[in-house]
């Protein structure tokens, strides 16, 4: 890998964590709260799949994508299982339930867990270097998570469960996504499994179809997950993740709380103040000095 590629790579994750980092705030407003609750988890998890869905299945036969090798069908199913269902799915029913700072707690240990996964599946072997900067960094995630959630409280709940389990379906599906794009393209990748997920999507979606009549804003919500969360931001993501590596390049995901945060205040009425400055440069810190940690291939 040259460190050109390498680069480009990273350039790519952090537009695909900005494209990402937006999915907190706009699921919690299409879901609303348990008060005034609004589109349901399940009807988001998937409708988003399945409006990307159609659209993926628009741009392959629009480009005539030849299909995917019968070797690929498992790993493309794999990665489904994980970004196109799992993730969505927890994260769109766990967000009625709680606020986006509270579940960045979770979610703030998705580095860590994709670059696992990655090492795993590529065959590389970081550096002790390399584990101690992504330890550190996600170390700073829950910190700045927990200083900025103790108004809520910790308090272990099936929410709690939920995202945790998101966690590990995107790591999968991340590392399967990946190692795909290294011998398909980015966007064939993404849309392939959001397209093998149709048969389950649509007729899913049909059934938890909202009752009544629902918020503009929270269409608009439901709008951008489906079409950057779900679908765009996986071109930059996958592309980046094999330009660059799953193991390194998942470590730019560690800016994403801090993001989610800055996005959050136009949306949210939230502010940023000098704790969240702090934290969020840290955190930068940590991802550039891991950048510059050797990630061996085995033998």
């Amino acid at each position: 890998m040259t460190r050109s590629a390498e680069t480009r790579g990273l350039a790519l994750g952090l537009l695909g964590v900005a494209i990402f980092a937006l999915t907190l705030p706009m699921t919690r407003l299409a879901v609303g709260t348990p008060e005034a609750p609004l589109l349901s988890g399940l009807f988001i998890g998937t409708g988003r799949a399945a409006v990307a869905g159609v659209l993926s299945a628009l741009l392959l036969l629009w480009q005539r994508a030849p299909l995917p090798a019968r070797a690929d069908w498992g790993p493309l199913a794999v990665s489904a299982l994980g970004v196109v269902f799992g993730f969505p799915l927890l994260t769109s029913v766990a967000m009625r339930y709680v606020g986006a700072v509270h579940a960045a707690v979770i979610l703030g240990l998705l580095p860590l867990t994709t670059a696992a996964v990655g090492a795993l599946l590529h065959r590389q072997r970081p550096s002790a270097a390399f584990w101690t900067c992504a330890l550190l960094g996600s170390a700073l995630v829950v910190a700045f998570a927990l200083l900025r959630s103790g108004q809520e409280g910790l308090a272990l709940h099936p929410a709690d469960l939920l995202l945790m389990a998101a966690v590990a379906c995107a790591a999968v599906g991340y590392g399967f996504g990946g190692k795909l794009s290294h011998h398909m393209r980015a966007d064939a990748v993404i849309c392939w499994a959001l397209v093998l997920s149709l048969p389950l999507t649509l007729p899913a979606t049909w059934w938890w179809w909202p009752p009544g009549p629902v918020p503009l804003a929270a269409w608009g919500g439901f709008a951008y997950v489906a079409v950057f969360s779900m679908w765009l931001g996986f071109f930059a993501w996958y592309r980046a993740l094999a330009l660059g590596g799953t193991v390194r390049v998942s470590q730019v995901q560690l800016v994403q709380p801090f993001l989610s945060m800055l996005f959050a205040v136009p949306l949210l009425g939230e502010t940023i103040d000098a704790t969240s400055l702090g934290f969020g440069l840290a955190v930068m810190a940590t991802v550039l000095a891991g950048r510059r940690m050797p990630v061996r291939g085995k033998p």
